[in-house]
């Protein structure tokens, strides 16, 4: 019990000096990369999907490491507000969850399996309005889905996952159709390989990113 609180204490300590999207680094005006916060320039062969799991400075990188994804683009969905700013996403005003659109090859890794990744491993889709030490709804878990298809399959997918009882609760994830997304601000695009001076990205992202990496080993860019 004693551990369990002291670790409590430190999850909490991070959250309230550290959280994500909190810390903008001096660059911040100045895009990281050419195609930051941008869809593919060729967007031939390439499907589309689009999930909030938390902070998308972990779920971007989680997905853009994997055999298949083109491009992940951190951004908002899932609210009212146009355009919306980090700052306005983060006051909770505009419906808007952190949210990433993946660009990849549905010859090499299928919308299934993004799935299957998405519920079982980039973060822990039983927590309502939260991940870990980011609370609110622009932290909920959502799945935005284009067809019919992709709907039967993030139906199917959650029962299969509740039903395997991997998590010690049901699935809250949202499951709805996919209206608009919003990319987020140029500095937020690729923020976890360019600034792993960040100390939330080491205590909160890298073990999302990590669980990814050996839960689907055969799904990386680079196999470990």
């Amino acid at each position: 019990m004693k551990n369990r609180l002291k670790s409590l204490f430190s999850l909490s300590l991070l959250a309230f000096t550290f959280a994500c999207g909190t810390q903008q680094p001096a660059d911040a005006q100045n895009p990281p990369r050419s195609t930051a916060g941008f869809a593919p320039a060729n967007l031939s062969g390439l499907a589309v999907a689009t999930f909030a799991g938390g902070c998308f400075w972990a779920q971007e990188e989680a997905f853009e490491q994997l055999r298949g994804v083109k491009q992940v683009v951190s951004g908002y969905a899932g609210g009212t507000k146009a355009n919306p700013t980090y700052e306005e996403v983060a006051d909770k005003t505009t419906g808007h969850t952190e949210t990433v659109q993946i660009y990849y090859d549905p010859k090499v890794i299928s919308y299934q399996k993004l799935a299957d990744i998405f519920f079982t491993a980039s973060h822990d889709p039983t927590q309502l309005n939260r991940q870990g030490p980011d609370a609110g709804p622009e932290y909920r878990s959502a799945a935005f889905y284009r067809t019919p298809e992709e709907k039967e399959i993030l139906k199917a997918t959650i029962a299969r996952v509740n039903a395997s009882k991997q998590y010690g609760s049901k699935i809250v994830t949202e499951v709805v159709p996919f209206r608009k997304f919003w990319p987020a601000e140029a500095y937020h695009q690729g923020y976890y390989r360019l600034h792993p001076e960040n100390p939330y990205l080491a205590h909160v992202s890298a073990p999302k990113v990590e669980h990814v990496q050996k839960a689907f080993p055969k799904e990386l860019k680079t196999p470990r």
